[in-house]
């Protein structure tokens, strides 16, 4: 796992695919808030993605068509211009395959992209919008998926107070944010799964929130590759903006920054493997070898979680 320094957030890069313009962000901001995109029209996907939430939904699992729970958390999609793969369990490589796949989830906005496509062709305006944007005749799911893709890179957030210290500002932290940072590069670890930038290594860990062979059971990234050694494991979200987007984990099962910041001081969870399952049983989630008790303070954790509500 390639291992990066703390930077500010640079300016976003598109895909020579799919080059950002302004009418092209709007258009993807209009589709971003329109429930015209879910199968009932009363989702959309700002429903899960709030501004005023930081970009995630503060709920602990998002519900979606007919009120259906998920069974994950809402990440922030602030920070998606910087991360990849996406999805807590890395399902698609780029935005541009993100922003179609929610449309597509029975239990999300229960459509097709083909029948959001077809609502967005009945619509005049939006048959205006998008010539105007690609110059093509026929609106198709391709572009639907790029429109939204570029409203998302637009977000990136990158005047945090963090940002303005790393930029030479030596005032925009506060003393305890300043010793939170120097925990979260040292004793505490965190930089181990969040550096870079985007405070992510874009990795896959197992933090032992799984639930194997319970009611809640999700195995995370093996649901993907089918690889026993994903069991498990979720992807390393970015932290910025984490102040803002409660409850944590994948799953939602931690509502405040205090008890994740207890959770890692405590090694995480550890799980035992039943003592007999059956043949054909899913494998059982191997601990990450990152996470072991830490022996923070309180002051100490205080201080870190001074630190992350800079970012």
């Amino acid at each position: 796992m390639l291992w990066y320094e703390l930077a500010p957030l640079p300016t976003p890069v598109d895909p020579a695919d799919n080059r950002s313009t302004p009418a092209k962000v709007a258009l993807g901001r209009r589709l971003f808030f329109d429930p015209i995109l879910s199968k009932s029209r009363q989702l959309a996907c700002a429903s899960c993605h709030d501004p005023d939430l930081g970009w995630a939904d503060g709920r602990r699992v998002s519900f979606g068509q007919d009120r259906q729970p998920g069974r994950r958390n809402a990440p922030s999609v602030a920070a998606s211009a910087h991360v990849a793969p996406l999805f807590w369990d890395g399902r698609a490589s780029t935005l541009e395959q993100q922003a179609l796949r929610p449309i597509a989830d029975p239990v999300e906005m229960g459509f097709t992209a083909q029948g959001a496509v077809r609502r967005l062709r009945g619509d005049a305006s939006y048959r205006h919008a998008f010539n105007e944007v690609f110059a093509q005749p026929r609106i198709d799911a391709a572009q639907l998926g790029q429109a939204i893709a570029a409203f998302e890179r637009s977000l990136s957030p990158r005047n945090s107070r963090f940002d303005r210290f790393l930029r030479g500002n030596v005032h925009a932290l506060e003393d305890a944010q300043l010793r939170g940072l120097h925990l979260f590069r040292t004793t505490a670890g965190c930089m181990n799964c969040h550096n870079g930038p985007a405070l992510t290594d874009n990795g896959f860990h197992n933090l032992g929130l799984h639930f194997h062979g319970r009611a809640r059971q999700d195995l995370g990234r093996y649901e993907i590759t089918g690889d026993p050694a994903d069991s498990g494991r979720f992807r390393t979200p970015s932290l910025r903006g984490v102040a803002s987007t409660a409850p944590y984990m994948h799953n939602g099962l931690i509502p405040r920054l205090s008890g994740v910041l207890a959770f890692y001081n405590a090694g995480g969870a550890r799980p035992r493997p039943p003592a007999a399952s059956a043949a054909n049983a899913d494998p059982f989630p191997q601990p990450d070898p990152l996470l072991r008790p830490r022996g923070l303070s309180r002051q100490e954790l205080q201080d870190i979680e001074a630190f992350l509500q800079s970012l």
